[in-house]
């Protein structure tokens, strides 16, 4: 089984704007964006613009018509009303749906009692499951985004200042793929569909450390950073209370706390197995990303 037409809904995120970018540069896939009816998101020229109403099933249906696979990009948000779009998929005939998964390994049930907010994700996965006689699904973890986690400070390092706070010491291993190997990921994911079909696809660019980080952007800046330590448990216990507060910044707090935190080691992937040489996706090179995240 081959796929040509292939939509992605979100393609204006971070993630989003990357992987369209990643689609169009490096896959022969006929790639097409999904936009909601009124938008003002641009996208670079030559790329078909789909719009519909999100309400709307007959809409989404109808953007849907003549596509192979769609990808699901959507904010955490709206991370609860894929059902919607999983069910147009179905009525147009898409042969592949992938979730807007990718980030911590969801599949592993004891992310859920630190970051509880991932429950929707699981939802959705659920739901896809019930509908695996009329199409096919995959979910990609991806670990944390590396290069995005290094320019926003998501890693604990700044690099304006040149300090780093390491969570437990800086011991936790875990898993990281920058934004564009997560758009390769997903190229392969959809090239070898006969492979992927049906599964929850664990990648990693890299797995490493804040320490193992830490000391490469010493190395590249030339410079001796600053270290702060904290307890990844009590991170995650302001995280919890800020969302118990109305507070969305709390968010961030639990991911970090799930990802960095040493006691349970819950960000790395590779203890589940890797699907990076299944797919046959390559090494990145772990100085030359942390380098060009933080000199540019």
């Amino acid at each position: 089984m081959s796929y040509k037409n292939v939509i992605i809904v979100g393609a204006g995120g971070n993630l989003g704007t990357s992987l369209l970018d990643t689609f169009l540069k490096h896959s022969s896939f006929e790639t097409s964006v999904l936009s909601r009816e009124g938008s003002t998101s641009t996208f670079p020229a030559g790329v078909k613009v789909l719009q519909a109403d999100y309400d709307s099933l007959s809409s989404l249906k109808n953007a849907f018509q003549g596509q192979d696979a769609v990808i699901s990009l959507v904010a955490g948000s709206a991370i609860a009303t894929q059902p919607k779009l999983i069910d147009a998929a179905v009525a147009a005939g898409v042969k592949h749906f992938i979730p807007s998964e990718f980030g911590s390994n969801t599949d592993d049930e004891r992310i859920l009692k630190v970051v509880p907010i991932f429950q929707p994700k699981v939802d959705v996965l659920e739901y896809l499951k019930t509908k695996e006689s009329e199409i096919s699904w995959t979910a990609i973890s991806t670990g944390g985004f590396f290069d995005w986690g290094l320019q926003q400070g998501f890693f604990g390092l700044d690099g304006a200042s040149k300090t780093a706070t390491l969570f437990d010491e800086g011991k936790a291993q875990f898993s990281a793929t920058s934004l564009s190997q997560i758009g390769l990921a997903t190229i392969k994911v959809l090239e070898k569909p006969e492979v992927t079909k049906n599964q929850f696809v664990l990648i990693a660019g890299h797995t490493t450390s804040q320490n193992e980080i830490l000391a490469v952007a010493e190395k590249v800046t030339g410079k001796k950073w600053t270290v702060k330590n904290v307890s990844a448990k009590e991170h995650g216990a302001d995280g919890l209370a800020k969302l118990q507060k109305g507070d969305f910044s709390g968010i961030g707090l639990l991911i970090q706390a799930g990802l960095f935190g040493a006691e349970d080691n819950l960000g790395d992937n590779s203890h589940f197995g890797l699907w990076n040489e299944k797919i046959g996706l390559e090494k990145e090179n772990f100085e030359e990303t942390i380098k060009t995240a933080l000199l540019g």
